[in-house]
């Protein structure tokens, strides 16, 4: 059968590193400025010589991503060809047959499990944490963790920013992958080399068991996705939600992505829940109490006819890959606590369609849905409380990491 990744890995794109396209462009123009301009209308030919670096110089930025799309295509190929577990060579039927726990499921909409490959190791020479090797995936770490959110500084700070840094990488080599034919056990096994690459763990594998190194949540998929062999198809959205673990710390992020044209109540959902996240944000410095997040968010939820998922909420994150302080999504919660620089935490609500903030969990006992079928998105971030404000430690590169940017659909099309 035909490998749909090859294609989507051929056909892959996105912006060339802005180094690579500025010194080739550099190179061009600095030939044009030792020229000098030679007798006739100097004024007209300067304008024309404006022109003629502004092309030459857009030539070279097209040279470059060109070079960078070929690049990551190969890489692509390889990463698939290296991590190769046989789904290859299995038939569209036996990929899309259910797991035993399934049969006589009653779905609450259309998305079907397909089949999941086994679970890929990481090599030895990977700093793990310490539910990796354990049976039951058991963070005994976050079990005797601290009560208190801890505060980050000096080196420690220092480390949980490149681990964010990474995670942001891995993030974006994903979506990078993502597109209509390629299936979640394919972007699985991209994060996995992209970890691998730059020598750091994937935080979701095996914990308590989670048997995947990502979290792919098309549709009406809440969160907690397992990749599997369906192909992701056009009109889908789909959540990628990364978490990585580098030297001691892990951080934690997720993006939205539409797959080719998507229809407008989709484009209404993914845009609230990325608001609801942005709303939240605006509330981050020192003093404001964790659960004044949860007003901000229902009520950008609200005005959209959409439903805040309570279930799961935002946390602390470092050390532990979940601890203190808890970050519920929803107004009038319970938590405790007041915001304090140094504090590190991730915001990640998920928005529902419609007026149901209900969930229900698959017979996998990890991907949660909509319990009315309907479609669900959402967004995280990891922030840094700072003395004047916020940090967004997972930020997109080239964006102020003092804030969000305002939200824009071309940044989540994949």
């Amino acid at each position: 059968a035909a490998d749909p990744a090859a294609e989507a890995a051929a056909q892959a794109a996105a912006p060339a590193p802005a180094a690579a396209a500025d010194e080739a462009a550099a190179g061009e123009s600095g030939e044009e400025e030792d020229e000098e301009e030679e007798g006739g209308d100097a004024a007209q030919g300067q304008k024309k010589k404006k022109k003629k670096r502004g092309k030459k110089k857009s030539g070279a930025a097209a040279a470059a991503k060109r070079e960078d799309d070929e690049a990551f295509a190969k890489w692509c190929q390889e990463t698939l060809e290296a991590t190769a577990n046989g789904t290859e060579k299995m038939t569209p039927e036996e990929l899309k047959k259910p797991p035993k726990e399934f049969w006589g499921f009653k779905y609450t909409g259309g998305l079907r499990p397909a089949f999941v490959s086994p679970q890929l190791k990481m090599p030895e020479d990977v700093l793990k944490p310490d539910y990796a090797l354990d049976p039951g995936g058991v963070s005994l770490c976050e079990r005797q963790g601290p009560k208190e959110v801890p505060i980050l500084e000096g080196q420690e700070l220092e480390t949980m920013k490149e681990a964010c840094r990474l995670g942001r990488e891995v993030l974006d080599t994903a979506s990078r992958f993502m597109k209509a034919g390629v299936t979640g056990d394919q972007i699985d096994r991209i994060v996995y080399q992209a970890c691998i690459d730059r020598k750091i763990y994937p935080s979701p594998l095996n914990y308590f068991r989670f048997p995947k190194s990502v979290c792919v949540s098309p549709n009406e998929v809440i969160c907690h996705g397992i990749p599997d062999s369906r192909p992701i198809e056009e009109g889908d959205i789909v959540n990628l939600d990364i978490s990585i673990y580098h030297q001691g710390y892990h951080s934690d992020l997720n993006e939205t992505f539409f797959i080719g044209e998507c229809d407008e109540e989709s484009h209404r959902l993914v845009r609230t829940a990325y608001s609801a996240l942005h709303a939240a944000a605006q509330l981050i410095r020192p003093g404001t109490f964790y659960r004044d997040l949860g007003n901000n968010i229902h009520q950008e939820a609200v005005k959209a006819n959409c439903a805040v998922v309570t279930t799961y909420c935002g946390h602390g994150v470092g050390q532990l890959f979940h601890g203190p302080p808890k970050v519920p999504h929803y107004r009038k919660n319970k938590a405790v606590g007041v915001m304090k620089p140094g504090h590190v935490f991730t915001i990640e609500p998920m928005i529902n369609l419609g007026s149901n903030g209900g969930d229900r969990t698959w017979p996998d006992d990890w991907t949660a849905v909509t319990k009315d079928g309907k479609r669900s998105a959402q967004f995280e971030h990891t922030f840094l409380v700072t003395e004047s404000g916020c940090e967004v430690l997972t930020a997109r590169v080239g964006t102020d990491r003092s804030c969000m940017p305002q939200y824009d659909p071309a940044m989540f099309q994949a």
